[in-house]
């Protein structure tokens, strides 16, 4: 192994500038005299690959970047195997002693730590001599994955099931892991093994199959690098033999990340800060980013731009130089530029208006809360209006108006809903985004992202192309519908409305339950769509001010007290499923006598069938059409108590079905 000396002289004639195709610079280097201590990097020429030294296992790394301090290395993954359900037959902590000199720092910008694995806490933990003394480690940062079954994990999902990340602390100086061990009696089928990694949070996306990872998968993992001599710049700069800023035209900062600086070179210069004469001037005359109009002349560290002799202009660098005037041509020039300069500061007054205006709109619409959910992507109103013409429109209502059409560069179509301008309904809709932003399930309407910068928010939705179950039960060319596939209908719609009351942390009530808000996609799965009057169950919020919802899917009792609970969900789901087994509008005469005469009592002196849609009487079971009789019976009773929770509703569905 080469010797690690220290560079002083920062002479790098004749050491190797790269290895493979990654350049090697100052204060990297590979080869005795060539590098500063701490940062020697071994090259295997037969592969091409350059690995950090000092190492217990080859660490490749795949950029060193001089001007932004960071590096990008592959990092071993950490993991435990179980022999039974508690024993462990074998493990690897994952450390690999790359941070030996203590020059990196793992990248809390760039990385985070993944645990993977089920019934499992998987943490890292760092530097160990700066424990407190009743622990070993300054810090520990991991989290907890749980599956109850081989089918909870789903590709994508790193939330807790299966798999899960969190953010790390800065001052990480190694990737040593360590795990809490939790039964594995029921999970070792299809869970053998535990796993904890550092990695890059845009390179890994959790799949099932990882559940059963390599031992030996390495990940990409970012680090911050400095020059770690427990100085700050003022400190160092008194050191002059060991400061590391040796370039003429270079600056010194502290590290952002862990102790001590880093170098860069100053502004109007680039190159190498760490080596003598590194930092040259930037010519910017040949570079296009550096405006110029007129003349440009290079200067040290910066450019001059002028006229030409017999012309003439007010800023060179930005406006074209003209031709010098007489007197009278500079009075009428003046003139016709005073107006033009009164036209732009007008343009720019108007455009600086409307600007507040639509920073104003993003304020009020909830922007600086909205824009901090990871999952909702805010659009510029130029973004979204090639989709907002006539020609796409494919809805209009009392709620606005909705389009459809693709996003740039995008080949999966989207619905934008734009609501009509209605103050009273801004805080309606942003409601709506908060909400959506923390629903997953494939029975819901995915909500891509929003438009802020208007009075009222305009929703991007991904497209469900075959429209609503209103119109697919009632449209004058009704398509044809079977047993088996309404009551798909209605048992995807049920856990759709029962995973937003029972399986999300705060539970959801949907408000406005009806056919209408029940989109299906080209395999008809039905997915809940229209939040606007959703709201978040809270211990004093569950009275509202004004009746929500249409009237013909209103709980009684809702109307009565104006206490609007999960039961009010329930109730509208119950006339939803009658006008899918009669399809009939529910202000059809029939199914609006019934529900003001007690469908129960109907069904107890009449047949069953008669109820049923003609199309689908004689397809099935009387047993059947009972079983949905006695559900829609249950979810209509105006005895709130007596009505069942819709996670019941949906079960008893999904056994129909099957």
């Amino acid at each position: 192994m080469a010797s690690r000396t220290t560079l002083e002289s920062k002479n790098t004639s004749g050491c190797p500038g790269s290895c493979g195709n990654i350049s090697i610079d100052y204060p990297f280097g590979i080869g005795t005299g060539c590098f500063r201590n701490g940062f020697e990097i071994i090259c295997d020429h037969a592969t091409g690959t350059p690995t950090l030294t000092g190492t217990t296992q080859p660490v490749p790394v795949k950029l060193l970047s001089i001007k932004t301090a960071e590096a990008r290395v592959m990092l071993p993954v950490a993991w435990e195997c179980f022999e039974d359900s508690k024993t462990v037959n074998a493990s690897s902590d994952g450390d690999v002693r790359f941070n030996s000199d203590d020059v990196y720092r793992i990248s809390n910008a760039h990385n985070h730590l993944v645990v993977i694995g089920c019934n499992t806490l998987g943490y890292t933990q760092s530097q160990r001599s700066e424990g407190n003394g009743y622990y070993s480690y300054a810090y520990y940062t991991g989290c907890m994955s749980f599956c109850n079954n081989s089918d909870s994990a789903a590709d994508g999902a790193c939330a807790g099931v299966g798999c899960c990340h969190v953010d790390i602390p800065p001052g990480l100086t190694n990737n040593n892991m360590a795990f809490e061990q939790y039964n594995h009696t029921s999970v070792l089928g299809f869970s053998p093994c535990d796993y904890a990694f550092l990695v890059d949070k845009d390179s890994y996306t959790f799949r099932t199959a990882d559940l059963k990872m390599n031992t030996n998968t390495m990940m990409p993992v970012w680090l911050d690098w400095a020059i770690r001599d427990n100085l700050s710049c003022d400190e160092a700069k008194k050191k002059a033999e060991s400061y590391a800023c040796v370039s003429t035209n270079s600056e010194c900062h502290d590290s952002s990340n862990g102790p001590g600086y880093v170098c860069n070179c100053s502004m109007g210069y680039q190159g190498n800060p760490y080596v003598a004469s590194g930092c040259t001037d930037i010519n910017e005359c040949e570079h296009k980013e550096y405006p110029c109009r007129g003349i440009c002349e290079n200067t040290s560290g910066s450019y001059e731009c002028k006229c030409p002799s017999g012309s003439h202009s007010a800023d060179p660098f930005n406006i074209p130089c003209n031709p010098s005037f007489p007197l009278a041509a500079k009075v009428v020039t003046g003139t016709i530029g005073g107006l033009f300069i009164i036209a732009i500061v007008v343009f720019i007054f108007l455009l600086g208006k409307e600007k507040r205006k639509m920073k104003e709109f993003f304020r009020k619409n909830g922007g600086p809360i909205i824009e901090k959910v990871n999952k909702i992507k805010l659009f510029k109103k130029e973004e979204l209006e090639p989709i907002l013409k006539t020609s796409n429109r494919i809805g209009q209502g009392g709620f606005g108006e909705v389009y459809m059409g693709y996003l740039r560069d995008e080949i999966q179509p989207v619905a934008v809903k734009k609501p009509k301008v209605d103050v009273k309904l801004a805080n309606q809709f942003a409601n709506e985004v908060i909400i959506q932003s923390r629903v997953l399930h494939k029975n819901i309407v995915n909500l891509i992202g929003c438009c802020l910068e208007v009075d009222v928010p305009i929703l991007v939705y991904e497209y469900v192309s075959n429209g609503s179950l209103d119109k697919v039960l009632h449209d004058n060319n009704r398509m044809p519908l079977d047993l088996d596939l309404r009551l798909q209908i209605a048992a995807q719609s049920a856990k759709g409305v029962a995973y937003m009351h029972s399986e999300i942390t705060t539970p959801i009530l949907h408000g406005d339950v009806k056919p209408a808000n029940i989109l299906l996609d080209e395999d008809f799965v039905p997915k809940i769509s229209d939040f606007g009057t959703s709201r978040m169950i809270t211990i004093e919020e569950n009275y509202t001010s004004t009746i929500i919802g249409n009237w013909g899917y209103m709980d009684p009792e809702y109307v009565q007290t104006g206490l609007y609970t999960s039961k009010s969900d329930v109730y509208s789901f119950g006339v939803v499923l009658l006008e899918l087994i009669t399809r009939k509008k529910v202000l059809d005469p029939d199914i609006n006598n019934l529900l003001g005469n007690s469908l129960d009592t109907y069904t107890k002196k009449k047949k069953v069938i008669e109820l049923v849609d003609p199309e689908i009487s004689a397809k099935g079971t009387i047993g059947i059409f009972h079983s949905l009789a006695e559900i829609i019976v249950q979810c209509l009773n105006l005895d709130v108590d007596q009505r069942p929770e819709m996670a019941d509703v949906a079960e008893r569905l999904q056994f129909l079905l099957k």
